[in-house]
């Protein structure tokens, strides 16, 4: 992730080391863990925003999330399959983001949650080790999963535990289902506001496509082009539409507020 300020996102830069998989792996990682909690703590709102029940975890959840990280650290990842590999590195990304705001608990933005003065945010922050590699989400992000899998509905499944960050899914990702789940949090990021709106007729994007640019387009037009292709009902609006493009982003905590 990258602060409202910037205009680029960290590149995807390659770290070899985990470009290595087992295609003959038998593995089975058990997400239901994950699951549950998603099942409980995330909530879809009327806005068609999902929200997170942070004050709400109960000190077993707690300890439940923690004992799912260490179990998913104590994995090998170079060994699985490809498949199990994309669903593994998803739902660690995210189950470590909510591990991160249940440790700030007067935070009111992922922002502020960092381990130094001088750091924006804890994407840097190396939060666990695996197979003896100290890992940060950052690697996750930009030195995994970017670069291996090159696939920009990344973008729409990794949460950064902000409003205008696409939704956490209630649903974990498996090795059978991540495809349909990123085919899916794509079309729901594309068609809600804060994905894409139009402002007096000026394209309102996410900074999301702005930061990530590369990994849809290689200019504004292939953007345009991508996103009418995407939403055949708005292309001729998208198309159409010669201003340069707007971005905006809202960094405030997709908290669930309580009723």
């Amino acid at each position: 992730m990258v602060t409202s300020g910037a205009s680029a996102a960290p590149k995807a830069n390659l770290w070899t080391y985990w470009d290595n998989a087992d295609p003959q792996s038998t593995i089975q990682i058990d997400h239901s863990s994950w699951q549950l909690l998603l099942s409980i703590y995330v909530h879809e709102n009327p806005d068609r925003i999902n929200r997170v029940s942070y004050k709400n975890f109960s000190n077993q959840h707690t300890l439940l999330l923690d004992s799912y990280i260490q179990e998913l650290s104590a994995i090998s990842p170079t060994h699985l399959k490809k498949n199990s590999q994309l669903a593994y590195w998803i739902n660690l990304y995210n189950a470590l983001t909510v591990q991160l705001v249940l440790s700030y608990p007067r935070k009111k933005s992922i922002m502020k949650m960092k381990s130094s003065f001088f750091s924006i945010g804890p994407w840097d922050d190396e939060l666990l080790t695996i197979e003896g590699k100290a890992v940060t989400l950052n690697d996750i992000e930009h030195r995994i999963l970017r670069p291996i899998w090159r696939d920009h509905r990344l973008h729409f499944a990794l949460n950064c535990a902000s409003i205008g960050c696409p939704n956490l899914s209630k649903t974990a990702y498996t090795s059978s289902n991540a495809q349909a789940l990123l085919q899916k949090a794509q079309s729901n990021y594309l068609n809600h506001p804060r994905g894409l709106s139009f402002v007096n007729n000026k394209l309102l994007l996410s900074s999301i496509f702005k930061w990530y640019q590369v990994d849809f387009s290689e200019d504004e037009k292939g953007l345009k082009a991508y996103l009418a292709a995407e939403l055949p009902q708005k292309a001729q609006r998208i198309l159409s539409s010669n201003d340069s493009i707007a971005y905006d982003y809202d960094w405030d905590l997709n908290e669930q507020k309580s009723k």
